[in-house]
């Protein structure tokens, strides 16, 4: 599809991508939801914790949404749109990471950005359920990567009618690249603090996985990717890990209709995070570029952001 045209144009204030960006993880609350958790044990021995609200009215419609990095299911783009759909009535899935539900995980590994077996193992459970005709994926920055990639690389159930992924990493070499200048500094700092406080938590119980001196020398986000992302997950470095899971690879292969949000003044996107020559040839891939809304920060009107009504708007539009 060539690219959908975006009429967002918020208050002054938040025509300022930082501005935007800063008040959606820091400042927005959002009230009127209720979760409750449900553990699901892995394969491996692990578990993923994921947090369900409840359309008012017994539904056969469910919506699965994914984080950002360091992320959880209770931050207010979470909780804002699972309330949105619940409230359209979806019940709402809303996924927390192994090692993002507040708990550390068993294993040495953790979540990464390509890591689309959890991502099936989820959709799974909830479809033995047996509940659920139909699911929708919602999928922010890093999710919203989880959500394109599992869509480009996976066989895909029958249930999953749709998806949105937003503010996408889609090319993650050219994010990191973006996320390492210095208009970017203090997001960096903020998300290399707690990636080190969860590695030393790891180091302490696997001391033979990676030692005290490796994590100290640790000064980027790449070199984290470098010493614990690739090594714990089975890439050869960071820039294998990159390139194998940026879903830029696999846009091409996806048959649900998708709508991917990414803001021109999203500070954390690269050029090559808007694959508008890849939207242009696929009918069911939708691109929208609005000028403004940082990085999941589409401020709107009541409290709702223009993304939560976006994703409602496209989801409706295909699910009758």
């Amino acid at each position: 599809m060539p690219l959908v045209p975006s009429n967002y144009n918020p208050p002054h204030l938040f025509k300022n991508g930082h501005f935007s960006t800063i008040y959606s993880g820091l400042i927005r609350q959002v009230k009127g939801i209720s979760q409750e958790r449900e553990r699901i044990q892995t394969p491996d021995n692990d578990f993923i914790d994921i947090d369900w609200s409840y359309s008012v009215k017994k539904t056969e419609k469910a919506v699965v949404i994914l984080h950002g990095l360091e992320g959880n299911a209770q931050r207010p783009y979470i909780t804002g749109s699972a309330k949105i759909f619940n409230e359209n009535n979806f019940d709402a899935v809303s996924i927390n990471y192994r090692s993002c539900s507040g708990l550390p995980n068993k294993t040495f590994k953790s979540y990464h950005s390509g890591a689309t077996n959890d991502v099936e193992l989820v959709i799974h459970h909830l479809i033995k359920k047996g509940t659920y005709k139909t699911i929708v994926l919602n999928g922010f920055s890093l999710g919203g990567n989880l959500v394109l990639k599992y869509l480009g690389t996976h066989n895909i159930p029958k249930e999953i009618k749709a998806a949105v992924a937003v503010s996408v990493p889609c090319d993650l070499y050219g994010s990191m690249l973006e996320i390492h200048k210095l208009k970017n500094t203090i997001y960096a700092k903020r998300f290399k603090k707690t990636l080190l406080k969860k590695l030393r938590q790891k180091q302490a119980a696997f001391p033979d996985q990676v030692s005290l001196e490796e994590i100290d020398s640790i000064k980027t986000l790449k070199d984290f990717d470098d010493l614990y992302t690739s090594r714990a997950h089975g890439f050869y470095d960071a820039l294998d890990y990159y390139d194998k899971s940026s879903s830029v690879n696999n846009l091409k292969n996806i048959e649900v209709p998708c709508l991917i949000l990414n803001a021109q003044n999203d500070s954390f996107l690269s050029p090559s995070c808007y694959p508008s020559e890849i939207s242009k040839n696929k009918d069911n891939l939708y691109l929208e570029i609005p000028k403004y809304g940082g990085h999941v920060g589409f401020f709107d009107s009541d409290n709702v952001f223009y993304n939560e009504k976006r994703a409602i708007a496209f989801v409706k539009n295909i699910v009758k």
